[in-house]
């Protein structure tokens, strides 16, 4: 009933101003979660058994559409395999002033500047105390824009959610909070990890630790990303976060808006990192294949680059529900032969070299 209804509101939903079309969305998804669901079945061909972790499906929804941790059992319902909250920081935030969200309609794609609006760690914890969905849902975590020690707010996001998340993501990727993305360089990311791991490691139960880079890493700065989260015992990297380039062929005038850019202009950036990653790593830490992801080729795309895992955010926002059972439908057809494990990284020097762009 849920992926039903959802699909007649899309249209409508598309037609409103960006920010108010998202809160509409989440209300409803809010509302939704808190009807009892029928138990959605699921196709062993697209199980995944990661970080310890059963995943009923390879397909999740990425942090910022769900920023406070409200509508996690809704969108659960929607199909998704996981969904992962956030980008949560310590204290409520606002985020950077609006406008700040805006739609590339003509290319299928949106540039944000949000700034990590949300309502800080401890209501998002106490709603998923509240209401913990059955399904599997990751938190990701950054700090307030005025934060005096940034590396404190991620250890403080480690030691919070550990107890709830089925996984942890920091996020030193967006764009859009001035000097975060310098924790990617080798020597502040290593002090991080090093410092969150040990929070993760001390909380009663391990959870999997993921870093969430951006597309825009050149391969020194992507060799001391993977040296670094290896060394330090990070369990997976999320490939990738929003560019701050613009490629070639946008034709949307909102493009010339600062911020980041997500959807299928992202794809051919995201999945050539994510390929030179898998090559990199050789299997020592896990992948999740993030940006550009509309339908069943590009979600193949990113496993055929090397992901375990993929994860939508843009295309779920232009296509809805229909997104989620087009794309599972589609993979569990390439999975028939011999398993969807099979087929991670088949085309990883082809991606890496640009040659399946």
């Amino acid at each position: 009933m849920i992926p039903t209804l959802a699909r007649l509101a899309q249209p409508w939903l598309n037609r409103l101003e960006p920010e108010v079309a998202h809160r509409a969305a989440i209300s409803a998804l809010k509302l939704a979660g808190g009807l009892p669901l029928p138990a959605r079945p699921h196709d062993e061909r697209l199980r995944v058994k990661l970080f310890g972790l059963d995943f009923p499906n390879p397909l999740g929804l990425a942090a910022g559409f769900d920023k406070s941790a409200e509508a996690s059992a809704g969108l659960l319902a929607l199909g998704f395999g996981f969904v992962e909250l956030g980008t949560l920081t310590p204290r409520p935030q606002l985020g950077n002033p609006k406008p700040r969200l805006f739609r590339l309609s003509e290319d299928r794609a949106i540039v944000n500047r949000m700034g990590f609006n949300n309502d800080g760690y401890a209501l998002a914890k106490q709603r998923l105390e509240r209401a913990r969905p059955a399904g599997l849902v990751g938190v990701n975590f950054g700090p307030n824009k005025d934060a005096s020690d940034r590396v404190a707010d991620f250890v403080l996001g480690a030691q919070t959610f550990a107890p709830l998340a089925d996984y942890l993501t920091i996020n030193i990727s967006s764009p859009n909070t001035a000097g975060l993305r310098d924790l990617q360089r080798r020597e502040a990311l290593d002090g991080l990890i090093a410092r969150v791991a040990e929070a993760r490691d001390a909380a009663p139960k391990r959870r999997p630790l993921l870093v969430k880079i951006a597309p825009d890493l050149d391969l020194r700065e992507l060799d001391d990303v993977c040296a670094v989260a290896i060394q330090r015992g990070a369990d997976g990297l999320i490939i990738s976060n929003t560019t701050i380039q613009r490629p070639p062929g946008l034709v949307s005038p909102e493009a010339s808006e600062s911020g980041g850019l997500s959807g299928p202009p992202l794809l051919a950036l995201s999945t050539r990192l994510l390929a030179r990653a898998f090559l990199r790593c050789e299997g020592a830490i896990k992948l999740i294949g993030c940006g550009g992801v509309e339908g069943p080729e590009s979600a193949l795309a990113k496993i055929e680059a090397g992901a375990n895992l993929v994860q939508v955010y843009t295309g779920f926002v232009y296509r809805g529900p229909r997104l989620i059972a087009e794309t599972l439908a589609g993979l569990a057809e390439a999975a028939r032969p011999h398993g969807l494990a099979a087929l991670v990284g088949g085309k990883a020097r082809d991606y890496a070299a640009g040659a399946a762009d």
